[in-house]
């Protein structure tokens, strides 16, 4: 059954950040609401002289943003647009997909933020240089990033009972033949 929302029906909450400049209004997330498999989204309202999230991009989600009133400085991979009321921003995964918003007005900038969700994602800082693993929030730097085989060369030792059970095996089916 169709579920319709209206931005000027929604409750609005401040969610404070502990840097005043990433805090902003935002409504229930929607899509919990209607118990949605494939869509996170909700409408985010940014005050004057705020931005949106920390700049990022998605490695396993879209996103794309709809400006259903007011304006913001759209800053990309490679330039800084103006956006406004009406526009629909899509962003694809990976580093050209990168994005954040700024409200550079005197008023609220309200926009309606929808992403795929497909299982887990990882959220890429460039600024920062942090991972984020959601949906679980776990966040990493990724100066911290390391060879695949790191610290694995003594995975027999691990092991010792499995091989020792292996090897036993091993050797009975050689016997018998």
């Amino acid at each position: 059954m169709p579920e319709i929302f209206n931005e000027k029906k929604i409750r609005f909450k401040f969610d404070p950040a502990p840097i005043p400049e990433f805090s902003w209004h935002s409504s229930p997330r929607l899509s919990k609401i209607v118990k949605s498999k494939h869509l996170v989204f909700e409408i985010t309202s940014l005050d004057p002289d705020t931005f949106s999230c920390p700049y990022h991009f998605h490695h396993n989600a879209e996103e794309m943003f709809i400006i259903l009133s007011g304006s913001a400085t759209l800053r990309t991979h490679n330039e800084f647009k103006i956006v406004n009321e009406g526009d629909i921003i899509f962003f694809e995964m990976g580093l050209t997909g990168a994005h954040q918003l700024y409200n550079h007005t005197n008023t609220p900038c309200r926009y309606l933020d929808l992403r795929t969700s497909v299982g887990l994602d990882l959220c890429e800082y460039p600024d920062s240089n942090k991972v984020n693993i959601i949906p679980y929030r776990k966040i990493y730097e990724t100066s911290n990033k390391v060879d695949y085989y790191k610290n694995e060369e003594k995975v027999r030792e691990k092991w010792p009972q499995i091989i020792m059970n292996l090897n036993r095996n091993k050797n009975k089916k050689q016997k018998v033949k």
